[in-house]
């Protein structure tokens, strides 16, 4: 870890200490941490920075903890099952909190690029991307019109609905690392599809990562598609 990683990693910690103070007392949040309360004030405060092994355990540790009561809180799942997580992908300073959680949480190589779907899941994208400092692409649906080539994945679903993502050959080298990333995996078509994509770019993939999975059949479908680690911050 540089110098640059290191002074990111404990202003993240700070960060995580922050939105946790905002709900409790030092004392409260001395008792969660099992840190001083006066170091506690410190940090707050802006006074000094933790030290990287302590940023480190609150970013992984006590960081992962919090934003998943934070994500459960704000999601909603209506009668019929679907997942309403606006309240989430709507808000890029929390996703700059889980990026660094994501990172330091999960057995990811660090990627060459971040790549998703259009578009609920680029906001999360861009905030990892933004994290290790490296390229932020996503698929659509459709072909931009003043592009001339694309990595085309298509399938076919259940439905017999015929599913098809576009992303321009630039935005993708061969044998870089790719992470891909989304907000919501349930039946891990859209997944699959984006390691298509990365298949035929003849590139590697870093993970699979997704904020929210639906019930256990997405992350399965994603597992049997790479020996990559595949995993979610929550699950519903």
């Amino acid at each position: 870890m540089n110098r640059a990683e290191k002074a990111a990693l404990q202003l993240r910690a700070v960060d995580v200490l922050c939105m946790l103070k905002e709900t409790r007392t030092y004392d409260e949040l001395a008792e969660k941490t099992g840190l001083p309360a006066g170091d506690l004030n410190r940090y707050v405060n802006g006074h000094v920075l933790p030290g990287t092994e302590r940023a480190r355990t609150v970013v992984e540790d006590l960081g992962r903890e919090a934003l998943v009561e934070e994500l459960e809180a704000r999601i909603r799942v209506d009668e019929d099952g679907y997942v309403d997580n606006s309240a989430t992908v709507f808000d890029q300073p929390f996703l700059d909190l889980v990026a660094p959680v994501v990172a330091e949480s999960f057995d990811f190589d660090r990627p060459d690029l971040v790549l998703t779907a259009a578009t609920d899941g680029i906001t999360i994208a861009a905030s990892l991307a933004s994290y290790y400092g490296v390229r932020c692409a996503y698929a659509k649906k459709r072909k931009e019109t003043a592009v001339e080539e694309f990595i085309e994945a298509r399938e076919r679903l259940q439905s017999g609905i015929e599913l098809t993502y576009y992303l321009p050959e630039s935005a993708i080298d061969a044998g870089e690392s790719v992470l891909v990333v989304d907000d919501l995996i349930r039946s891990g078509e859209t997944q699959e599809l984006l390691l298509d994509i990365v298949e035929t770019a003849d590139a590697d993939v870093a993970g699979v990562f997704t904020l929210i999975a639906a019930g256990d059949d997405g992350i399965e479908r994603a597992r049997e598609r790479t020996d990559a680690p595949v995993g979610s911050l929550t699950s519903v």
